[in-house]
């Protein structure tokens, strides 16, 4: 009933002697059998010489994902340069291209570790997921705005935007930023998801763009002969397109002018409407010296209220200007000027008017030279 077993090299290895103890540490075991060592590296060759084929299986398979990324790259930016959308083919290339890396270099894994399973490693990742999405939340943020932006199109590689306070000419869309080179030189890096959530005004998506400029004539000047002027000069200002045409309004009347709004059109682009609007400027004031209309400088007047007339007090005829008008109220004759009595305000017709000459100066008042208490000196 009982089996004998016949004990092989590898069992024949784990006996102990009785009375010792077994080798609890890798330091310890290689002291007792140094060949453990040259057993170990022996089998890791064994297995890399039986691995080497799946390696080269792998890093062909990686080299084809490789190549297949480069040409779905290479592909993307031809559709976008074909379609005018380069920017579009450029950044979708290079997520394509990466997204093929990537690819080959699970499917090699795979191949040298028949094991692994991308699953697995997904599932491993697990809550470090979640810290890797919150670090990398504002790059991918930026990166879907961006992507956005360059499917919707509202604005183009060329044009000029105004965005956050910053207004120039758009240089590029990267995955993370819109690149803005302004009007002094200078490179303005807007993240994209600041430029998809905020307002953006484009100021090339139509072609013409209106100006204006107010300008401001006498008043004594008539308003049709200003307007025929302008007209005139505009016709004759290059960068000031016809259609459509230039107009003047009589739009305001001011303190000291009548202001007239011309408006003109010209391209778009800040160049072109910049020197256009030095242009007509020029043009509108030669204009106007040669017509021999006035554009009179700021002034303010001054109304000297007349408190000497019959109606003074009463707000519905009481006259504000100066001098005094023919068919209005007359200044009362200086005799008959009203003085106050100093009392309850009554005004004593009979006395005469004060004077409204300057009072001749007094003579000093000079205290004597001695004073008694009984006779003390009153002083004016």
């Amino acid at each position: 009933m009982f089996e004998a077993y016949a004990q092989t090299p590898d069992t024949a290895t784990s006996t102990t002697v009785p009375g010792e103890a077994e080798p609890n540490t890798l330091s310890e075991a290689v002291q007792a059998d140094p060949g453990l060592v040259l057993d170990k590296i022996e089998r890791w060759a064994e297995g890399f010489q039986r691995l080497i084929p799946n390696i080269v299986v792998a890093f062909a398979i990686i080299l084809v994902f490789v190549g297949l990324g480069w040409m779905l790259q290479s592909g993307l930016r031809r559709w976008g340069r074909r379609s005018d959308r380069e920017n579009l083919g450029a950044v979708l290339g290079s997520f394509v291209k990466w997204v093929a890396i990537v690819g080959g270099l699970l499917v090699g894994l795979i191949v040298v570790v028949p094991t692994f399973r991308p699953g697995d490693l997904i599932a491993g990742l697990g809550v470090g997921s979640i810290a890797i999405g919150f670090a990398f939340k504002d790059i991918l943020q930026n990166w879907l705005a961006g992507f956005l932006l360059l499917v919707r199109r509202p604005f183009r590689i060329g044009d000029e935007i105004v965005v956050n306070g910053y207004e120039g000419q758009v240089e590029w869309i990267e995955t993370r930023a819109t690149m803005i080179r302004t009007y002094d030189g200078r490179r303005a890096i807007i993240p994209n998801a600041d430029v998809f959530t905020n307002a953006v005004t484009v100021n090339t998506a139509f072609d013409p763009r209106r100006s204006e400029y107010d300008v401001g004539i006498g008043y004594g000047d008539k308003i049709p002969a200003a307007r025929d002027a302008i007209l005139a000069a505009l016709r004759e200002v290059e960068g000031v397109k016809h259609d459509p045409a230039p107009e003047v309004l009589p739009w305001e009347l001011a303190g000291s002018s009548v202001n007239l709004k011309v408006r003109w059109w010209s391209h778009s682009r800040r160049a072109d409407v910049v020197h256009a609007r030095a242009r007509v400027i020029e043009a509108i004031k030669d204009a106007l010296d040669r017509s021999g209309i006035d554009m009179p400088f700021p002034t303010q007047v001054v109304l000297h209220h007349d408190q000497t007339e019959d109606v003074d007090g009463s707000r519905g005829q009481q006259r504000e200007g100066w001098p005094p008008r023919k068919d209005g109220p007359q200044p009362r004759p200086l005799r008959l000027v009203e003085t106050s009595d100093g009392e309850d305000g009554q005004f004593d017709t009979t006395q005469p008017s004060r004077s409204l000459e300057a009072p001749a100066p007094r003579e000093p008042h000079v205290p004597p030279a001695t004073a008694t208490p009984s006779s003390p000196t009153r002083q004016d």
